[in-house]
């Protein structure tokens, strides 16, 4: 084998379609666009994606029902019993995230009812609900936000 011998294989390179090079080329005059409408026009040959020929469109036919909550991703839910692990006395999100109690992606927390408290705690900057702040009350802490 010499390197003046080498060539591509056989179909592995195929020479570009001229188009518009006269009646004997096959591809002459519309250049395979055929007769008017939208995809013969240069530049107009894209329809957008859900676009059904002016009938509306699936998206905006079918009701939007739900809402996803941006802040929820951001939010670690504690619960409740998990906060005995923890000392009594003052909790902040650090300390949460010290025990591994949120995960480090999440930016707050809230502490959730489920299960009971018993240890006198004092959470600051910790959103928590209705129910958990009363059982947190009822154990003799309390709640800053």
């Amino acid at each position: 084998m010499r390197l003046n011998t080498l060539q591509p294989a056989e179909g592995a390179r195929q020479e570009r379609t001229r188009v518009g090079r006269g009646i004997g080329s096959g591809l002459g005059k519309t250049c395979g666009r055929g007769h008017k409408g939208s995809f013969a026009r240069s530049g107009k040959g894209k329809i957008k994606a859900g676009f059904e020929g002016g009938q509306m469109p699936m998206q905006r036919r079918l009701p939007k029902i739900g809402f996803r909550s941006k802040i929820a991703k951001d939010t670690a839910e504690v619960l409740l019993y998990q906060l005995e692990r923890l000392e009594a006395g003052d909790v902040d999100f650090a300390k949460l995230q010290a025990a591994k109690l949120v995960p480090s992606t999440a930016k707050q927390a809230k502490i959730v009812v489920k299960g009971d408290v018993t240890k006198a705690f004092v959470l600051k900057g910790i959103a928590a609900t209705a129910g958990a702040k009363a059982a947190i009350e009822a154990a003799g802490g309390q709640v800053q936000e």
